[in-house]
């Protein structure tokens, strides 16, 4: 089969932007030509394209125009206009986590922390819907770039669950690091929420998706969450806190520690930890205890390789593992982070169904199924953990 070219467009020039330039690389089942580059910030948009040798565009609308497929790499407060309006054009749209959200009532002084919970809910819900009704007018599909789906480590618990026919009873999940790069993430009104939404969606979308395959492995059909309770904590902006300049604690109005319980409607559980107050670099696994097996995904960090340096300015120019605080001693450096982290292996998938059609496993209903968990479990949160409902697409 001769390779099809696939035209691409990155909206952003930020962190997701340069790691989503990067796996495109790594693509082979097309061929892909990045089109150009457009962001509010013209100025980094600029720099980010002459780094890159493509063209900086002075409008979304003027690059949509061009490409087959956006990927979407901005704050999530701009996920939905942007993906809307590919969709609109017959376009794909590759659409970073989490999908999309609420984000304030456009008040300057919007608080995170006052505001009624079921708000955030009801606005998310009716986002979701707009999205999936563009979805489905359009020749174009959402892929929702959540790299924990594609992470070697779930596909093959994936392979696991469907050729033993597995049943999951219990998935313990979490992501954790010493904060976030953005400063945006700190205020709700651009991030939708604190670390349950910002790091939560990955562990949750993950177990999400391994209860789906297990359905469908059975029956053919999706076993999908029925409620959630849970518990947000803002530790870092507590008055006693002491800050030794480790842990990020500029946060405005959001959360930096979560915990999620979710039970499915087979009546099987999954607990999601998420925080910002974790030191030593990323801290994220899954693991599934089944009836015929159990099996923790390490996603980060891996063992596949450990050095021991004396000193740590000798291994400066030396990458080891993202956000580890120090060099010197025992380390785990990653041989392909990236790899372990599933960004190649998701983006060749994006372009085959772009090029070739079919399914995607990372689907725009299974992020509407992790956006409603966690705005639910923000509702439950703002009850002290009493259990919601959980509505699923």
């Amino acid at each position: 089969m001769q390779k099809k070219t696939v035209r691409t467009g990155i909206i952003g020039a930020g962190f997701a932007a340069t790691f989503h330039f990067e796996s495109l690389k790594k693509v082979h089942s097309t061929d892909v030509e990045v089109e150009g580059v457009f962001a509010i910030d013209t100025e980094q948009a600029a720099q980010y394209a002459k780094a890159r040798g493509i063209k900086a565009y002075d409008s979304l609308e003027a690059l949509i125009e061009k490409v087959d497929v956006v990927h979407v790499c901005t704050p999530p407060v701009a996920h939905e206009p942007i993906a809307v309006a590919a969709l609109e054009q017959d376009k794909f749209a590759i659409v970073e986590k989490p999908l999309t959200g609420y984000f304030g009532d456009g008040s300057e002084d919007f608080n995170g922390e006052t505001f009624p919970k079921t708000d955030a809910l009801d606005h998310s819900l009716a986002s979701m819907e707009r999205m999936l009704e563009a979805e489905k007018k359009s020749k174009g599909r959402i892929l929702y770039a959540e790299n924990w789906v594609y992470a070697p480590s779930i596909q093959k618990e994936r392979e696991i669950i469907e050729k033993t026919g597995a049943q999951i009873l219990w998935i313990h999940g979490e992501e954790a690091h010493s904060g976030s790069h953005a400063r945006t993430y700190a205020f709700w009104k651009f991030s939708g929420g604190g670390v349950m939404i910002g790091k939560g969606c990955h562990p949750l979308t993950a177990a999400l998706y391994l209860k789906r395959v297990e359905g469908k492995a059975r029956n053919g059909n999706p076993i999908k969450p029925k409620s959630v309770s849970a518990r947000t904590h803002a530790i870092t902006r507590l008055e006693n806190f002491r800050d030794e300049g480790h842990i990020r604690c500029d946060y405005h109005d959001i959360d930096d520690f979560s915990l999620m319980h979710v039970v499915f409607e087979d009546g099987t559980i999954a607990d999601i930890f998420a925080s910002d107050i974790i030191l030593g670099g990323i801290h994220n696994w899954l693991e599934v205890a089944a009836n015929n097996h159990r099996s923790i995904c390490n996603i980060n960090p891996n063992t596949a390789m450990q050095t021991y340096n004396p000193v740590d300015e000798n291994f400066k120019d030396i990458y080891v593992v993202e956000k580890t605080g120090t060099k010197q001693g025992w380390s785990s450096p990653s041989p392909d982070e990236d790899w372990f982290t599933g960004y190649p292996q998701e983006m060749e998938a994006f372009y085959r169904t772009i090029a070739y059609g079919g399914p995607v496993e990372s689907s725009s209903n299974l992020a509407a199924d992790a956006i409603s968990t966690i705005y639910s479990a923000y509702v439950s949160a703002e009850k002290t953990g009493a259990e919601v409902a959980v509505r699923t697409f």
